[in-house]
């Protein structure tokens, strides 16, 4: 493990949903030390949920993402909010954006977005025994939930129906572990 210390930190961004900090660090290598610079997006961490309906669909959500500036097929996403925990964050993303509870979630494991440069860290739940019960949508948000079978979800990965990253791993992930179980 490379040996790493923190010689100086700068805020350089300060928004409302990521703040972004310089680091200079020196790394202690075998050939003596190297200052090396890092630009860091600290974002809160986050939940993404695989919702299963009675029929054994997926139920998916369909919004356009302006920074990719296309309409994108996704599993249901949302970032914590302070104080919260990654469960209840993902009941509450759950019916923000499907309009549905789970009787049960199941966690499925997570992992870092992007560890080369931010803080975000990704809670995957499967959620199963859904009921209607919507709770009011970010007014920021237009989005559409799309039932998609079990089976649709390779397909739908290769051919780039489904393009993001968090919604590939936690899609894999439950089809994996958890799919027809």
């Amino acid at each position: 493990m490379p040996d790493e210390e923190l010689v100086h930190s700068e805020r350089v961004y300060d928004g409302k949903l990521m703040k972004v900090r310089r680091d200079t660090i020196r790394v202690n290598k075998a050939t003596g030390p190297v200052d090396a610079t890092r630009e860091i997006a600290e974002l809160p961490s986050a939940v993404t949920v695989v919702p299963v309906d009675g029929e054994g669909n997926l139920l998916l959500v369909r919004q356009y993402r302006w920074a990719a500036e296309t309409l994108m097929l996704e599993a249901p996403a949302g970032m914590l909010e302070a104080g919260e925990a990654p469960e209840p964050a993902a009941h509450r993303e759950l019916r923000e954006e499907t309009g549905h509870a789970a009787e049960s979630l199941t966690y499925l494991g997570g992992f870092w977005m992007a560890p080369g440069y931010s803080t975000e860290y990704m809670y995957c739940y499967l959620a199963t025994g859904l009921r209607p019960d919507p709770l009011p949508a970010d007014e920021d948000e237009d989005i559409e939930t799309v039932p998609v079978a079990w089976d649709d979800i390779p397909r739908l990965i290769r051919e780039g129906a489904i393009q993001d990253a968090k919604s590939i791993a936690a899609l894999q992930l439950a089809y994996f572990l958890h799919a027809k179980s």
